[in-house]
């Protein structure tokens, strides 16, 4: 069943909370765009920009990890002090009242755990944490981004425009961009996220199967489930005879997986 009406839609996503307590909830970048957190896709789920950088590029390129960190001076800071919308804080309302069990959440800005969410899974990591990829040392990227603004003056004295997930539209010389290393090993720091061409750790897949094995349904919101590491879960609910709803304007690609499709904006059902 797809319904396109909010008023509507409100009621039929009530019901569904209700008759399946516990839920399972999978969100993505939709949720977070009235944030002010730019998303990847459109409403026919295809790629609005140029697909985010990859995980073997990062780590055998000196020349794309430059213009990576260039362009975080400018695209970071916006995921950083992003604020919970409506949208986060009637997930984190929905889980106290027992009507949501997990959270699984494909973005990395934390924003679920801020609205007061209690049980949410970071399946793609979580932006604002870095990771030494020798050492393995988390340390917080507020520092490196300061540390970034200190050592390239000039880069901090441009203008770019926000893009998901930290990045941002600059065209620059890159060449003479200098990258922070690890203070301790001095090894290459990378946010702690999965990139694209990268795996999803195996115990974070297992906790997220495990959670929704153990809930009646599951929920997907402001996500199309492209990719594999999300669509999954839509799988394995509708092998395992779990009702599907998707809230989420545009297609997806469990929308011939869902019992119910909410298509109408997030904010105007979950406000």
């Amino acid at each position: 069943m797809t319904i396109t009406d909010p008023t509507e839609a409100r009621k039929a996503l009530m019901t569904f909370l209700r008759d399946n307590a516990p839920v399972t909830v999978i969100t993505g970048a939709g949720i977070s765009t009235d944030s002010g957190i730019p998303d990847y896709r459109d409403n026919k789920g295809e790629w609005k920009r140029t697909p985010p950088v990859q995980h073997q590029d990062y780590m055998r390129s000196e020349a794309v990890r430059k213009r990576y960190w260039a362009r975080s001076l400018f695209g970071w800071p916006v995921l950083y002090h992003a604020k919970p919308n409506s949208a986060h804080y009637a997930i984190a309302e929905f889980q106290q009242q027992g009507l949501i069990g997990c959270v699984i959440t494909q973005n990395v800005d934390g924003l679920h755990q801020k609205a007061g969410a209690t049980r949410v899974i970071n399946l793609h990591g979580y932006a604002n944490d870095m990771v030494c990829m020798s050492c393995r040392e988390i340390t917080p990227r507020l520092d490196m981004h300061e540390r970034s603004l200190k050592l390239n003056p000039d880069f901090a004295a441009l203008e770019a425009t926000a893009a998901p997930d930290g990045d941002a539209d600059l065209e620059a010389d890159f060449e003479q961009f200098k990258v922070a290393d690890c203070r301790s090993c001095g090894g290459i720091l990378k946010p702690d996220v999965v990139y694209f061409g990268d795996n999803v750790p195996r115990p974070r897949v297992e906790e997220a199967q495990k959670s929704l094995e153990n809930s009646n349904a599951l929920l997907a919101i402001g996500t199309s489930l492209m990719v594999f590491s999300g669509y999954r879960f839509a799988r394995q609910a509708h092998q395992s005879n779990q009702p599907v709803a998707l809230l989420t304007l545009g297609k997806t690609r469990a929308d011939e997986l869902a019992t119910l499709k909410l298509n109408c904006s997030i904010k105007d059902v979950l406000a």
